[in-house]
């Protein structure tokens, strides 16, 4: 039932993003430069949280724009209405509904839906991930020289050393690829699709990377903070690959060279 109420709230997250996509609608600004919010948003929000609060009143939520619906339960669901506003709100096609499943500190369970390029990407821990339920797997690449990387940069820079712009300038002055889509939920679900074969960024919250998360790492990716440790969706920094040029992808991000 968790499964079937998983996909069945993504799909009307998305019918929502579909109906408001390339129309008129409202936007506010949140904090920061660029934090957008649109009414669409606020919509997709509502009609998932109607269908998960219809199965499984008494489960905890996160979800971006509501914040916190604390429940007692061992169970807590992470969403994102629309990862990619910006984009969604300019027209672009890159924005998708992300929707995890948490059971004690543990994601079991994501979906991330672009109904725009009619893309439903599917997690199970244990048991692999799937787009259009096949199964996909992350990439054979194993130099970062030859990969095709994407990353994603925060809205407020603060000036740190090893900081977005100095190591996006080490990838590109090599001559690697680094694309950037805006949508960090896609970008995980590109690396475990292998059409990309690492990702990083430096600010994400927990409905950014929750179901990307589990997606990659059940493609035979490899998932970590930038220190190489265990990755928490409750921390910033992120770096997802084909497991086979993450080292090097560290190496690089804390200060190496290619």
């Amino acid at each position: 039932m968790l499964k079937n109420t998983l996909i069945e709230a993504t799909v009307a997250g998305a019918g929502e993003l579909s109906h408001f996509f390339n129309s008129t609608f409202k936007i506010s600004h949140k904090e920061g430069v660029n934090n957008l919010v649109t009414e669409a948003d606020h919509a997709a929000e509502k009609a998932i949280l109607e269908v998960i609060k219809s199965k499984f009143p008494d489960h905890y939520i996160l979800s971006e724009e509501k914040g916190e619906i604390i429940q007692d339960s061992e169970y807590k669901w992470i969403i994102d209405p629309i990862d990619g506003t910006v984009n969604f709100a300019h027209g672009i096609p890159i924005c998708c509904v992300s929707v995890a499943i948490e059971q004690k500190g543990e994601i079991i369970m994501g979906a991330v839906y672009n109904p725009n390029l009619k893309e439903f990407f599917f997690a199970e821990k244990g048991k692999g991930a799937t787009l259009n339920d096949t199964p996909v797997h992350v990439s054979d690449q194993t130099e970062v020289m030859k990969s095709c990387l994407v990353t994603g940069f925060p809205y407020t820079y603060i000036n740190m050393p090893d900081g977005p712009l100095e190591i996006f300038e080490r990838f590109i002055r090599k001559g690697v690829p680094v694309r950037r889509l805006g949508s960090a939920a896609i970008d995980l679900c590109w690396v475990a699709a292998g059409r990309f074969d690492g990702f990083y960024e430096h600010k994400l919250e927990a409905w950014d990377s929750a179901a990307g998360y589990l997606m990659v790492e059940e493609a035979g990716g490899k998932v970590t903070d930038f220190t190489g440790n265990k990755f928490s969706v409750y921390q910033h920094r992120l770096l997802a690959t084909n497991g086979k040029i993450h080292d090097e992808m560290l190496r690089v991000i804390n200060g190496g060279t290619l």
